[in-house]
């Protein structure tokens, strides 16, 4: 099919979601309620950099200590109770409803020039999908511009590859030992990353389509598209937020596109909260998922190991 570019804000959530499993990608304008959330990481983050202008700071610090700014900056905004507060208004402001949508804690990107940092947390992502990670085919993706976003420092889909499979090393991914030590040590890696990232093997991404929204805007998307991160070439950090959701009724009948290539074991479905309490996903529907996975791993992901004795 054709690569769908929808700004329709209009859209019921699950006319959305049925669009989204069918290949679209919305780049929906600016509401108020993201802009709300984009701007709480903004105060953040400039508080994080103290003194230095946080689109510069890498121009002025050595990169160990950017990268100790960045751990508790991303930790505290992923489990800020105002981030979960922010993330579930803009759900209601999207129409989803609050009973039986749930979401994955969300994530603050920093994306500095490419030849500073992008190992760790500066994380370049090659071209991926999100169900090569251990995600349910139905899941739901959400990314939101902060600031420093252009055309050579966005986000690139990948479009020749929709529900086409491609060779990939997602066979190496297991959430449960991914939880138990790689997101752990995503701090200590500067220089190089060798954290079992699912990627492409054997040929490259096909073609490429990158989409630049204003602060405000927010991109939906199917966790089974092929995207990755521009390498940023601009003298300029990015910074942005992203979160994952599901839909209660979407997962107990496995709705989505097909599974064609992703052979990761485990399962990331313990991760969702529900959008209004926060609870965790029934046992007899994480159990649907819970499929594999390591017998020695963790199975949901403690953030009290990423804090100094």
């Amino acid at each position: 099919m054709a690569f769908v570019i929808s700004t329709d804000g209009g859209v019921a959530d699950a006319a959305r979601r049925h669009r989204i499993y069918s290949g679209e990608v919305f780049c929906l304008p600016p509401r108020d309620s993201i802009r709300a959330f984009a701007d709480f990481a903004w105060e953040l983050i400039i508080a994080a950099f103290g003194d230095h202008d946080p689109a510069t700071a890498h121009d002025e610090i050595p990169v160990e200590e950017y990268v100790r700014i960045l751990g508790p900056l991303k930790t505290g905004f992923t489990h800020h109770l105002h981030s979960k507060e922010l993330l579930r208004d803009v759900l209601i402001d999207l129409g989803a409803d609050p009973t039986r949508t749930y979401f994955d804690v969300p994530k603050l990107r920093a994306v500095p020039p490419a030849s500073y940092l992008t190992a760790g947390l500066g994380y370049n992502y090659t071209p991926h999908r999100d169900t090569w990670y251990s995600s349910p085919q139905c899941q739901n993706n959400w990314w939101a511009p902060i600031v420093g976003v252009t055309s050579e420092s966005c986000m690139a889909f990948h479009p020749d590859y929709w529900q086409q499979p491609a060779d990939n090393t997602s066979a190496d991914f297991d959430a449960y030992e991914w939880n138990r030590t790689s997101r752990r040590d995503a701090a200590t890696y500067i220089t190089s990353d060798p954290r079992p990232h699912p990627r492409l093997s054997g040929h490259g991404p096909g073609s490429e389509i990158r989409i630049v929204g204003e602060v405000g805007s927010i991109l939906s998307f199917s966790g089974a598209q092929l995207h990755s991160t521009v390498p940023n070439t601009t003298g300029r950090a990015r910074f942005s937020l992203d979160f994952r959701t599901v839909d209660l009724d979407d997962l107990i009948t496995k709705a989505g596109p097909v599974n064609i290539d992703s052979v990761s074991t485990g399962t990331s479905v313990r991760d969702y909260r529900r959008a209004d309490s926060y609870d965790q996903l029934p046992d007899e529907v994480i159990d649907l998922y819970d499929q594999g996975g390591s017998a020695d791993g963790v199975l949901v992901f403690d953030p009290a190991v990423l804090k100094a004795p």
